[in-house]
């Protein structure tokens, strides 16, 4: 988990890049830019605002042969050795990002990168390096007083509420290539930013791990549960899913399947499904790991717990309590209509 509230901006240097495919050149500046007061602050928050709202996940440099062939590996690593070095650095990167730029679809822009400190991450306050890319232009108007009249100035530049491309470099992890995050806005072409210029690759710790078991639960429901049960049954199975999540600090593949798969026959289906489908998540060779709460919380926000009926009608299950729905919720067949229908179970209406 991070906390950026207390990050401070040491070092900042801007540069140009173009994209090399169409000729065009860079542009590298001579000195660090000397922020001022009234701009440090609008900065801060054009740089760390996509982090706060985007989910936390890692990644790290990697290499097919060593680490030391990471060129961005070796950059960062001069940095943190010596922060005075950030400037010099900084324009050696601009370079490898031009060299990148082999996409014409690739958009020319400035390049910022600092030098960070007070980054707290996991608890522990580390520092970092920021590589932000400002791609999108837009136009604007100033107003100047002239006498008697207002002047309109129509002016061209970039639009401080949203971030282009970026990354955050801690400066943890660094035999294992450091803990990064990463955004990109404007995906014209993926692979550039992450793998191009970044080369780098998911970081399989706790919570990607964690995220990544939770997903493949959600599809097999989707796939599995649903066409062997019902609607009921396969939001019954994420809530069961999640529930055991949350309570348990270790996970035990086991011990998952023999809580929450209510239905004895889909446990060979759990298996032949993980063992058909569970490289896509990461997670073929995995039977026990240690829970991550922050992503146990990201799936209570993003798996749906509604039942939508052709009637207009919604049902929706809770997470918190998941034994509510198998007690108080039964589903059955009306002869005489010719539907089906959900019988609901309770002592009051809550007003909420």
């Amino acid at each position: 988990m991070i906390n950026l509230y207390n990050a401070q901006i040491e070092t900042l240097s801007i540069h140009k890049v173009g994209n090399k495919h169409k000729g065009d050149s860079y542009f590298l500046s001579e000195t660090p830019y000397n922020m001022t007061d009234e701009l440090l602050p609008l900065m801060k928050e054009y740089f760390f605002k996509p982090f706060r709202e985007k989910e936390e996940n890692y990644y790290q440099f990697v290499h097919d042969v060593d680490l030391e062939f990471n060129d961005m590996h070796l950059l960062v690593s001069a940095i943190f050795e010596n922060p005075d070095s950030l400037h010099e650095n900084s324009k050696k990167i601009t370079k490898h990002l031009y060299e990148q730029s082999q996409n014409p679809h690739i958009k020319d822009g400035e390049i910022y990168i600092t030098y960070l400190t007070n980054l707290n991450i996991d608890n522990t306050i580390v520092d970092g390096i920021g590589i932000f890319k400002s791609e999108l232009k837009g136009d604007f108007l100033q107003f100047e007083e002239n006498q008697k009249n207002l002047d309109v100035i129509l002016q061209h530049g970039v639009n401080l509420n949203k971030l282009d491309k970026g990354c955050l470099i801690f400066n943890t992890n660094r035999e294992e290539g450091y803990k990064i995050l990463s955004v990109d806005s404007n995906r014209y072409d993926t692979r550039y930013w992450v793998e191009h210029f970044l080369n780098m690759d998911a970081l399989a710790d706790d919570n990607f791990i964690t995220k990544k078991y939770l997903k493949f639960c959600q599809n097999f429901a989707k796939d599995v549960v649903l066409p062997a049960e019902d609607k009921k049954e396969e939001v019954m199975f994420m809530n069961r899913s999640v529930d055991f999540f949350a309570k348990n600090n270790e996970f035990e593949e086991t011990k998952f399947m023999n809580e929450v798969i209510s239905n004895p026959d889909l446990i060979p289906e759990f298996r032949n499904y993980k063992e058909d489908r569970g490289h896509k998540y990461s997670i073929e060779d995995i039977t026990s790991f240690p829970i991550a709460n922050t992503a146990v919380s990201d799936a209570r926000k993003s798996i749906k717990n509604i039942i939508n009926l052709d009637t207009n009608v919604q049902i929706k299950l809770d997470f918190i309590n998941p034994e509510s729905a198998d007690k108080f919720v039964e589903k059955g067949w009306d002869e005489e209509k010719q539907m089906y229908y959900y019988l609901v179970y309770f002592n009051r209406e809550e007003k909420r």
